[in-house]
């Protein structure tokens, strides 16, 4: 759902930012007296702005007694809110502080594995190339993606298919078995017989190992048991310590295997359902600084394509 700009605010009777900070500080020490503290005001001020606060919203915030205050229900949910808004508006803040008047701000979004383990290495170098450009990269775990969420462009993995996006596909997924080289040692190494294995699940791709094999028509039981990781990420740092066999994205596992700290344990690699995709939102496909970063993203895959095709790992 947009937010309509230009369509005037409603409610008008806001507290002060004085009143948020005075009555968020008191509720987070539950002391006017701490919180006149870190404040550099007197306690008498911090009691008043809070009271005046109470008294706009025609609500109690605290329980006062003469030793202590605690927060009534009221005064616990809306600390929370207070608390959120008042960040908002410190980062809002500092990011237009930190940047100047002839700097843009670049909104990237991704799949958090993905990001680390490609993107940031990919990206390397672009601020360099581009110091007018600045990168603000948030990691996005859901599979969900739209226009609405307020980002530039975005590195997701799916269909291609996004709500006014444009989509640029970047490479299809394929998966590989890996683990640490001497977790193979003493094991009989048998796509048929996994008893002597133990196959690290992703807590979203229960089925993915079941799906490896059926590329390779191997009927096979227990390909669904085995520790169950959120992330790519996760199940990658437990191959290296030896957990068992991970099977993740090649791409996403080339600077493992070219140093030999895992080893591929089959021969095989497994087509995905999706591909990885550089998407953006169809109003902005004429914007410099997202054109700026699809040219870097274009001349970095044809170097690490190249790279690939030297080192062997090109499906």
């Amino acid at each position: 759902m947009k937010t309509d700009t230009n369509k005037p605010l409603a409610f008008r009777r806001y507290p002060s930012t004085t009143a948020l900070q005075c009555f968020e500080t008191a509720a987070r020490h539950l002391s006017f007296t701490n919180a006149a503290q870190e404040m550099h005001m007197t306690q008498s001020a911090i009691s008043k702005q809070v009271a005046q606060l109470e008294e706009m919203l025609n609500l109690s915030l605290f329980y006062r007694t003469p030793h202590r205050i605690s927060l009534t229900p009221a005064g616990k949910s809306y600390y929370l809110e207070v608390l959120e808004i008042l960040k908002h508006i410190e980062v809002a803040t500092t990011n237009l502080m930190s940047h100047s008047s002839n700097t843009e701000l670049l909104k990237i979004v991704s799949h958090p594995t993905f990001c680390a383990r490609w993107l940031i290495p990919a990206l390397s170098g672009f601020s360099q190339e581009y110091p007018l450009i600045n990168l603000d990269i948030k990691e996005l775990a859901g599979p969900f993606f739209s226009e609405d969420q307020n980002v530039d462009i975005a590195f997701l993995y799916g269909d291609g298919m996004w709500s006014n996006m444009e989509s640029i596909k970047l490479f299809d997924e394929y998966c590989v078995a890996v683990c640490q080289p001497q977790y193979l040692r003493d094991k009989t190494l048998s796509a048929e017989c996994l008893n002597d294995y133990v196959l690290l699940q992703i807590s979203s791709r229960l089925s993915a190992w079941y799906e490896y094999f059926k590329q390779q028509d191997i009927s096979v039981d227990g390909t669904f048991v085995g520790p169950r990781f959120e992330t790519f990420h996760a199940c990658i740092s437990a191959a290296l310590l030896g957990y068992g066999i991970a099977l993740v994205p090649l791409r996403l596992v080339e600077p493992e295997l070219q140093s030999g700290a895992l080893v591929m344990a089959w021969d095989y690699a497994a087509k995905g359902r999706g591909s990885y995709y550089v998407t953006y939102p169809v109003s902005s496909g004429q914007s410099h600084k997202v054109k700026a970063v699809l040219e870097w993203i274009t001349a970095y895959l044809a170097i690490s394509d190249e790279r690939e095709k030297a080192l062997g790992l090109v499906l």
